[in-house]
């Protein structure tokens, strides 16, 4: 390990930059939260505030300018800016977390990665959902095999939002990188890729309801995976009533989990990712395995979003490209991702 942080620039500080990041490079020694980017005036008060030692600077080009004093850079800006950014950040010698999605194209994404290994950089994507709680409890569930040889997943995120909070997400259209597909949508279908393999899309309903949608808010898509799993995905931003976060059929029980993992609103509501409470579930919230019509409580394992950057920082700090050490998560593994999401648009 290297006795020197990651010095660490964050672009963009809206829910992603300081809810997503900020927090979890802070509270990680093997990181200087160095620079943040935002040219918003009540965001960089809040910056300040919160992050006293770091320098508060307009634009992502204010941070591209300083790339001699710094190791790494997280893109938490709108989609469409991730390319050019992500590529500008490589080529200044710099090593990129892109937040999701992590390109508008899939073609966009492989030229990332091949620049990247070009330049002897490290890039990843943000995916922590595989992080939360009901996520790392079905994974454990499957790596034990308490469901037996599964046939078919549902995972959804459904919520009520009938406004668009985001004055970007009001005019992006999907070419953009606006609407729900690539917002939550690259979260849930990075899972069932993680979870069972290789998917092609069979089925795409993708619709736009709000009035003022300029992409897509309500999704439906059927996938069939190589491993012969069949995933249904439901992301819906007009559910007054939402849907099991996730229902997995097995051949020896079922699991069914609602509800949505705490850290993101533990975050918001000003808790810290190092204090004891961080990533709990409450009981109340456990999931629920059912075989031969016996039901049992299955507890949800605790949250982990610090999770990304520990690794992270591994990788880093042991040598780079240069280490056999994984990236947190492959970018190759988002690529596939916008390939579904193409088919889906292909199909709808």
């Amino acid at each position: 390990m290297t006795s020197q942080p990651i010095r660490t620039a964050v672009a963009g500080f809206g829910l992603s930059g300081s809810v997503f990041h900020a927090p979890f490079i802070a509270s990680n020694p093997a990181y200087e939260l160095a620079v943040i980017a935002t040219s918003d005036e009540a965001r960089q008060t809040k910056a300040k505030e919160r992050y006293p030692a770091t320098q508060i600077v307009n634009t992502p080009q204010d941070i591209l300018a300083r790339a001699d004093q710094l190791d790494l850079v997280v893109l938490g800006t709108p989609p469409a800016t991730h390319f050019p950014l992500a590529k500008a950040a490589l080529e200044a010698g710099l090593d990129v977390v892109v937040d999701k999605p992590f390109t508008v194209r899939s073609a966009e994404g492989e030229e990332l990665i091949q620049l990247a290994a070009k330049l002897g950089r490290v890039l990843t994507v943000y995916q922590n959902r595989r992080w939360d709680g009901d996520s790392l409890t079905v994974k454990k569930l499957l790596d034990v095999g308490t469901l037996g040889t599964v046939t078919r997943f549902e995972v959804g995120m459904e919520r009520w939002a009938p406004e668009i909070a985001k004055a970007w997400k009001a005019s992006a259209t999907a070419e953009d990188g606006g609407g729900v597909l690539f917002d939550l949508g690259t979260h849930v279908l990075d899972l069932t890729l993680r979870f069972f393999g290789p998917a092609t899309v069979t089925f795409a309903e993708i619709t736009a309801r709000r009035p003022q949608e300029s992409a897509d808010d309500d999704v439906f898509l059927a996938l069939q995976h190589e491993s012969g799993v069949v995933s249904h995905v439901t992301i819906n931003l007009n559910s007054h009533l939402h849907g099991p976060r996730f229902r997995v059929l097995g051949t020896e029980g079922g699991f069914v989990k609602f509800g949505t993992d705490p850290q993101e609103p533990y975050v918001l509501g000003g808790g810290l990712p190092t204090d004891a409470e961080y990533g709990v579930e409450p009981p109340e919230n456990h999931g629920t395995f059912e075989a031969n019509g016996q039901r049992t409580t299955i507890p949800t394992e605790r949250g982990a979003y610090p999770e990304f950057y520990r690794v992270l920082a591994e990788k880093l700090d042991g040598g780079g490209t240069a280490s056999a050490l994984p990236v947190p998560v492959d970018p190759a593994d988002s690529v596939a991702v916008l390939k579904l999401i193409e088919q889906a648009r292909a199909l709808a």
